[in-house]
């Protein structure tokens, strides 16, 4: 039986579990939630997360939310098909890929999140965006940038040369913001710029990028 993906492909979340899934090279079924008429708030959606946030894998009788949870699973479950996405055969190499991987989660991402929601949840919300949110964040971006742009004139990605979980988590989310009036700070840095026009070429992304069609604001 097929894995199940409980989200909407606009979701950045539910992207990075798709693209992972295509990376991987295996089937499973997306199972539409409506995200603006809050159904991943209703007891049914609840009941797979309490939390009452998108994605939620099945398969057979695992349930797991979080992504990057879901995606260590499926890359581990996984790992003799398709794309190394855990360099698994060699401790060291596995242990950088975790390294970035965090770095991601606790760097990366919790500035480049807080740019998007202000410029894409809070206008559909009909609410208008802080300025001093978004100016704040950027600049948390930016030095995140400075990091990765040094590092990846050593690698050609984040863990080493081989494209890894690492990178991969940071691909939907950058693919929003690279819609934005910001796009500079990707594209200023010639090393991340090259390693971001890689992450986006990759067949498995193209698959993926169709289904994230919520358009940022301007400012």
């Amino acid at each position: 039986m097929a894995m199940k993906v409980y989200g909407d492909g606009m979701s950045a979340c539910v992207a990075r579990v798709l693209l992972c899934l295509h990376e991987k090279e295996t089937e499973f079924e997306l199972v539409p939630v409506d995200l603006f008429a809050c159904h991943h708030k209703l007891p049914s959606f609840l009941s797979m997360n309490p939390f009452g946030q998108v994605p939620v894998l099945q398969d057979d009788d695992l349930t797991l939310f979080e992504s990057r949870a879901i995606t260590a699973y499926i890359a581990d479950k996984h790992k003799d098909k398709g794309t190394d996405l855990t360099r698994h055969a060699d401790a060291k190499e596995a242990a950088i890929v975790k390294l970035w991987s965090e770095v991601e989660s606790h760097h990366f991402n919790p500035a480049i999140s807080a740019v998007i929601h202000q410029l894409i949840v809070v206008p559909l919300q009909g609410e208008t965006p802080n300025a001093a949110i978004v100016e704040e964040n950027l600049e948390k971006l930016g030095k995140v940038l400075d990091v990765y742009e040094e590092r990846l004139g050593k690698t050609k990605y984040l863990a080493g040369d081989s494209y890894t979980l690492a990178d991969l988590h940071h691909v939907p989310y950058t693919y929003y913001f690279m819609k934005t009036s910001h796009a500079s700070l990707i594209n200023d840095r010639p090393n991340v710029k090259a390693w971001w026009e890689d992450l986006c070429s990759r067949p498995a992304f193209l698959k993926v990028s169709p289904g994230l069609t919520v358009a940022p604001v301007t400012n």
